[in-house]
Formats: structure tokens, sequence, C-alpha cells
């Protein structure tokens, strides 16, 4: 996490227990014609993996944004966590999870524009939601990130 983003925490008095949406997107050019858009972006792109790694951060509860459920419990009860062999590839082995079973949860978004009927760009995106006090207490690695917190005044959002 970046010292920036710890003290624009810090500056707008968030309570350890308020939420903090976190919002992370990325696309690339993709063939159209041949249905292949969303398996290239996944390929193409580190959306899977900056995901993986935010949600393998050690104690960090990611919520989704729609129904504030704990994203590894939707894993869990979902059997998709049961082949994990315990030891220092969590991440990765997230990011292979979420890869094979893309169609089957809905965590990350993906849109495609159409340029012709050849080609396109596909964007993949996804958001999660997490407590300003375990931004604060585990420093997740953030790079790319953009934060959303709401205030008095409105929401402000500004990069991780």
């Amino acid at each position: 996490m970046s010292k920036n983003l710890r003290e624009k925490l810090t500056n707008l008095n968030m309570q350890e227990n308020e939420m903090v949406t976190l919002s992370y997107s990325e696309g690339t050019e993709v063939f159209v014609h041949n249905e292949t858009e969303i398996e290239t972006a996944l390929s193409e792109t580190d959306v899977l993996q900056q995901f993986s790694d935010l949600l393998a951060t050690p104690g960090l509860k990611a919520h989704t944004v729609w129904g504030n459920e704990n994203i590894l419990d939707v894993l869990r009860e979902n059997e998709l966590l049961e082949s994990y062999q315990r030891d220092d590839t969590f991440s990765e082995f997230l990011a292979a999870t979420l890869s094979e079973n893309f169609y089957d949860i809905e965590f990350i978004e993906s849109t495609v524009e159409r340029y012709d009927h050849k080609r396109g760009f596909c964007t993949l995106s996804t958001q999660v939601q997490v407590t300003a006090g375990d931004i604060m207490r585990l420093h997740p690695y953030l790079n790319g990130w953009t934060a959303s917190v709401k205030t008095e005044n409105g929401t402000l959002t500004f990069d991780a």
C-alpha cells in the first residue's frame, strides 16, 4: 500500500470499520470473430493476478460490493479452495482457480467494445470492499488500484 493512501485515509478520519471500495481494471485488444475475447483478456492482463494478490493478503477480509459477502468464504462455499495444498503459492492458486471458473463466479466483470466484425477491446474489472482498518494494518499491495470512500460531501475517489 502506498503511504499516500494511508495518509489520505488518516486525513479523512476514517474509522477502522468504515468500508473502502477498491477497483482495478485493465484491457487489451482482442479478436471478436472467434469468441475468444475474454480468454485473451484473462491471459494478457493482470486483473486476475492483482485480484488474487489482494485476496491472498494475510488477514485481509475482502467483501463483494453487491452483497457484502466475504469473497474467500464464497469460494470456500463453492468448494473452489479444497485442492489448495497450504504452501506459499496461495495467490497463484487463486488466480488459476478464478481463471478456470471465470464463468461460474462473478467477481470479475468483462466488457467488450467491438471495432468491427473481427477486432475489439476487452476490459476486465473488479471491485471489492475492505475496511479502512485492514488497509491501515495490513498494508496490501495496491499499485494500480483505485480507492473510493463515502464522505459527508459525497464519494471521494483516488489512486491507491
